[in-house]
């Protein structure tokens, strides 16, 4: 239940737990995020004096108030004193949860008083109509207990992001009737809460491509758009084999819709809701258009999305990704909104879909996002957002000249001004993997093979390289290495040409330098003084002996100039040295 006047949210939570491990467990450890917003959080503690995008920002009255907790085990109910430790809560059974498919329910009463910004993942928005509510980490959850930790107790401290278990999730938002309601999954009873008038337009938009409005600018606010005028109203939602589900709330939104068409014939929705302040064709105009569009490139080319409906929310954090609905900022507009909504429901892909621990390993869900990413913006409108420039390779090599931290270092370890390299050099490394060491076809099956190997379970990074070798047929552990696991940085270099017996009919002796530790294939483009070209590839494995290599180029006139890299492929530190030029060339 949303308490407006005293800004809370209070609540209770119950969960049916299987135990499908092999082990006994005689305690449970659950998630309680909303402690970050606590003053005496390890997060608050953490922060930097001068603050930081996902930090507390001087909120003082934030965490949970566990009001009671109890579990009911073979039909006999226990209170429990749960042990509260910063963002997690221990419940230390009477009894052991017996392994294979033993069950357990878990119920806490709690509230939590709603912080106005959230760490840039959750919020309340002040707008001329009334105020947005971005409601995210609202309940306890339960902590993952998977085979390689046992329970995943890492604390939420701001920007490592979250490790969450797949269930069914079924849930009633209470709120002042004046408000409408957008959640995660689907709406259980329409007929409570919309009007006649508001199921028809949904209906309506459910067979259009185009965007359809469900409340209309000059609706905001109006008695008529509610079912009732006074009092409280609760809606009620499902989803299904989810990790997690999130929700909005405002009597400000403007609320539009379209169909989403799936490759296996099957459709859904897509929504937008957001102030009348984000409305017009250059903002949240177009916003259910990159939603449905998005979700349509991602469904074909990597994994059907396997819920009926979308949402995408106007508010105060910049942009935030969960099953099924994500929060984008209320300012941004044309190619910023674009990309935000793109980005943010390419989540629901990696971690969503794929389970990864992102607390842990920010890289396999942000990283992976952002290369899907990439190939959706040249997709849309005919690349209306696009880049084929190769600009993020080029400053890939800038970044990593100056980087100090491996992917593999966790995000609450990492410095600050490393952590975008979790988006950029990853999507850059599978890049370089797909584009210039497997090929499209090769790669393009091995990043779906392991979309499909682990969807809906928790991959390790392991995982995740196992399955590239093994569904691409290549020993891919020496890029694994180099490119998530150390800084190394790639300088190739043309040392000197040569010919055969000083003739270059009979053939040019080329050497190539490489100056860094980051080893990469070669590719090489030659020029010869009789106008022919030809571009050469050579694999990561010419380097495996020594620093330099030299191979035959079979000439039938004086070599011009060798180019390295000639297309802007590889994150080169040192461009300058990737040219050699003939003396004899004026």
């Amino acid at each position: 239940t949303l308490d407006e006047k005293d800004t809370t949210l209070k609540g209770d939570v119950t969960i049916n737990y299987t135990n499908n491990s092999p082990d006994e467990l005689n305690y449970v450890w659950l998630q309680l995020d909303q402690n970050l917003f606590n003053p005496d959080s390890r997060g608050a503690a953490t922060t930097l004096v001068s603050g930081d995008r996902f930090d507390v920002k001087g909120y003082t009255k934030g965490g949970y108030h566990i009001e009671s907790a109890t579990v009911i085990y073979k039909g006999k109910l226990y209170k429990i004193n749960p042990v509260i430790t910063d963002t997690r809560m221990q419940l230390r059974l009477p009894f052991t949860i017996k392994p294979n498919a033993d069950t357990i329910n878990i119920q806490v009463n709690y509230w939590f008083s709603i912080p106005q910004y959230g760490a840039d993942r959750m919020g309340r928005l002040y707008t001329k109509n009334g105020v947005i509510y971005q409601l995210a980490q609202w309940y306890p959850r339960m902590c993952v207990f998977d085979a390689v930790s046992g329970w995943n107790t890492l604390p939420y401290m701001g920007l490592g992001e979250f490790y969450c278990e797949y269930g069914n999730y079924d849930y009633y938002i209470t709120v002042p009737s004046d408000m409408i309601v957008a959640g995660s999954g689907e709406l259980q009873n329409p007929t409570q809460v919309l009007t006649a008038a508001e199921i028809s337009r949904l209906e309506k938009a459910r067979k259009s491509d185009s965007t359809v409005f469900i409340v209309k600018e000059n609706e905001v606010g109006a008695a008529n758009t509610r079912p009732v005028n006074k009092g409280m109203l609760t809606w009620h939602f499902k989803m299904h084999n989810s990790r997690d589900v999130s929700w909005t709330a405002s009597k400000a939104f403007v609320w539009d819709a379209a169909r989403i068409n799936f490759p296996s014939g099957r459709k859904g929705i897509a929504m937008a809701v957001y102030p009348v302040e984000s409305q017009g064709y250059d903002a949240y105009g177009r916003s259910t258009q990159y939603l449905k569009q998005s979700i349509e490139f991602y469904s074909k080319t990597y994994f059907e999305y396997p819920w009926n409906s979308a949402v995408v929310v106007a508010g105060v954090a910049l942009g935030m990704e969960y099953p099924g609905i994500v929060f984008c900022s209320y300012r941004i507009k044309r190619a910023n909104l674009w990309h935000d909504v793109t980005h943010e429901i390419g989540h629901n892909w990696f971690p969503m879909i794929v389970g990864s621990d992102e607390r842990s390993f920010m890289w396999m869900d942000e990283g992976m996002n952002t290369f899907i990413n990439g190939y959706a913006s040249n997709s849309f409108n005919h690349g209306e957002y696009g880049d084929t420039t190769n600009r993020s390779i080029l400053m890939m090599g800038r970044t990593m000249e100056r980087a100090k931290d491996p992917l593999m270092t966790p995000p609450e370890a990492i410095s600050l001004r490393d952590y975008g390299q979790y988006y950029s050099k990853t999507a850059v490394g599978l890049n370089i993997l797909r584009n210039s060491v497997l090929g499209p076809d090769r790669f393009d099956f091995a990043f779906k093979t392991y979309i499909n190997r682990w969807a809906y379970k928790h991959p390790q990074p392991i995982d995740f390289f196992r399955t590239m070798n093994d569904a691409a047929g290549d020993n891919l552990n020496w890029f694994w290495k180099e490119w998530f696991y150390e800084t190394w940085k790639l300088d190739q270099a043309v040392k000197g040409v040569k010919y055969v017996d000083d003739d270059p009919s009979k053939g040019a002796l080329i050497t190539i330098e490489n100056l860094q530790q980051l080893a990469l294939p070669v590719i090489i483009k030659v020029t010869e003084e009789n106008g022919r070209t030809q571009t050469i590839n050579l694999p990561v494995n010419v380097w495996q002996r020594d620093t330099d290599w030299t191979f035959k180029y079979n000439s039938t006139s004086p070599v011009t100039s060798v180019v390295l890299d000639p297309n802007d492929e590889l994150p080169d530190v040192n461009r300058a040295n990737n040219t050699w030029q003939s003396k004899d060339v004026k």
